[in-house]
C-alpha cells in the first residue's frame, strides 16, 4: 500500500469519526481488525481489546453512550507505506456529568486491502481518568 492511500484512508476515517458518520467509519474497518484503546476499563467501559469489526463498534456505541466528541484534531500524521502515527488533540463531554474531557493521544494505525486493520490509541491515562472520575486519584 502506498504513502498516498494510507494518507487517503486516515483521512476518510477521521473525517467519518469528527462528523458521527457511523456506517462510514464501519465501511474502514478491516473484518479482521485488532483494537487496543489503553486505558483502565474500569473507567472507560469501552477501553481495552477488541478483535473484528463486530466488537470494534460495539465498544465505539459504548463510547457514545459515555461521552459526545468535541473535537479530534491531529497535530501530525507521519505515514510509512501502509503504517501511520498520529499525534491530535482530543476533546469529549462526559454526558452523564457534563465534563469535558481534554487530552492528548497518539495513534497508531495499519491498513491492510483499504481498510484499517490494526489500531492502538496512547493517551496519559491517568488524566484521563481524574478527569472523568471529577478528582484527584489517591495512590
Amino acid at each position: 500500500m502506498s504513502e498516498g492511500e494510507t494518507r487517503e484512508i486516515l483521512a476518510a476515517l477521521f473525517a467519518a469519526y469528527r462528523k458521527r458518520d457511523f456506517n462510514g467509519f464501519a465501511s474502514l474497518l478491516h473484518d479482521d481488525i485488532d483494537w487496543i484503546v489503553h486505558g483502565p476499563i474500569e473507567v472507560f467501559p469501552f477501553a481495552g481489546l477488541r478483535r473484528g469489526r463486530p466488537a470494534v463498534l460495539q465498544a465505539l456505541a459504548l463510547m457514545g453512550l459515555s461521552y459526545s466528541l468535541h473535537s479530534f484534531d491531529p497535530d501530525f500524521i507521519i505515514v510509512e507505506d501502509d503504517r501511520a502515527a498520529i499525534m491530535a488533540d482530543v476533546s469529549l463531554t462526559q454526558l452523564a456529568s457534563g465534563r469535558l474531557l481534554r487530552f492528548r493521544a497518539a495513534n497508531l494505525i495499519r491498513v491492510a486491502g483499504g481498510k484499517v486493520i490494526e489500531f492502538r490509541e496512547f493517551a496519559d491515562s491517568f488524566d484521563q481518568a481524574e478527569q472523568a472520575l471529577g478528582r484527584l486519584i489517591e495512590l
